[in-house]
């Protein structure tokens, strides 16, 4: 078959130690797909890590390395452990199943098998994993997306990847769901998307702005917003609102929108505590570093000012997470953090 045909079918990998049920299962499913064969435990184990398919079905019952043993192994490698397994197996009782779905396979399909439900076992769990890969080739095209803003007046990036964990640990504090928190984390990093279109003049300045300065930067939001547009998708939806609303401020003193309280979008009001946090806890090109203390005063201090009260709450019931990320991600700058920076009235500007 051509090669280009090769690339484009979805790759299977079937493991049996017997020949006829594996030409049973080649006589299914060669039509439609690129298939891998193997005949033990180990050779499945070799062609999963070198061949990454997107499927595979795996016999129970095999001599030295079992199927059941085989699915572990797999799922322990983390380059083998997101590929979905199917048992295919003469084993039909509810524990042996159990047993199965306990080592990570996604399925079960009875010998003698049917070739419809073959076909249509087969076809579903790859919609799965396509879905799957759409969802983390958008993820990482809005992470990169944020980090190619970051990467204008922040030389590593560091700062967009430690404040969107530090907003995943408030969400999650606040009552959010895991994945609603997951989403949180993803859409964060679009938080300065708009400034892009902020003069590199203005944006790396090593001093104080001008009011007409200032009235640049402010625009960043809006710019932002209008980068991401409109969309159903709800990462999307949510990293727009957060580009626009995370420099409204509690008193309604913010920008663009002069927005007040609650009528500020959670989401951005999350990120404000997040991004001002680490903001002041690193170094920028126009002031150094604070102690976490430092900054933490300042949270302390505009809260039901600039912050929602409640969150600089969360965030003090999670500092323990916040540190080790913080630590995690560091940007292990020589230069020491300093306890007595410069007034708190201008603290927050850090993060403009």
């Amino acid at each position: 078959m051509p090669h280009s045909d090769r690339e484009v079918r979805p790759c299977i990998l079937i493991v049996d130690d017997e020949p006829t049920n594996l030409q049973v299962l080649r006589q299914i499913l060669q039509d439609d797909y690129r298939l891998l064969f193997a005949r033990d435990g180990h050779k499945a184990l070799e062609l999963a890590g070198t061949e990454k398919p997107q499927l595979i079905l795996l016999d129970v019952m095999m001599p030295g390395l079992t199927g059941h043993d085989t699915c572990k192994a797999l799922k322990q490698n983390p380059a083998t452990a997101h590929i979905p397994v199917i048992f295919v197996t003469a084993l039909s009782d509810v524990d042996d199943e159990t047993r199965g779905f306990e080592f990570g396979a996604v399925d079960y399909i009875t010998k003698p098998v049917s070739p419809p439900i073959v076909r249509a076992r087969v076809r579903n769990h790859l919609s799965l994993v396509r879905i799957d890969e759409l969802r983390e080739s958008r993820m990482q095209i809005i992470q990169r997306l944020g980090l190619a803003a970051e990467y204008k007046d922040n030389e590593t990036g560091l700062h967009v990847i430690r404040m969107s964990h530090y907003s995943q640990v408030i969400a999650l504090a606040a009552g959010w769901t895991p994945a609603s928190a997951e989403e949180l984390l993803t859409a964060a990093p679009m938080h300065d998307i708009g400034k892009i279109g902020i003069p590199d003049s203005i944006l790396l300045k090593p001093g104080p702005l001008t009011p007409e300065e200032w009235a640049v930067m402010k625009r960043h939001p809006v710019i932002g917003a209008e980068i991401i547009g409109e969309h159903s998708s709800s990462l999307l939806r949510l990293a727009r609102q957060i580009a626009l609303c995370h420099h409204e401020k509690w008193d309604g003193s913010g920008y663009p929108n002069g927005l007040k309280g609650e009528d500020i979008p959670i989401e951005a009001r999350i990120v404000a505590v997040a991004d001002v946090f680490d903001a002041l806890t690193t170094e920028r090109p126009y002031k150094k570093a604070w102690t976490v203390e430092a900054a933490l005063e300042v949270l302390h201090k505009d809260a039901g000012k600039h912050f929602d009260p409640k969150l600089v709450v969360l965030f003090d019931s999670v500092l323990p997470q916040v540190l080790e990320i913080k630590e995690r991600w560091a940007e292990h700058t020589k230069d020491k953090a300093v306890a007595d920076p410069v007034p708190v009235a201008s603290a927050t500007q850090a993060a403009q």
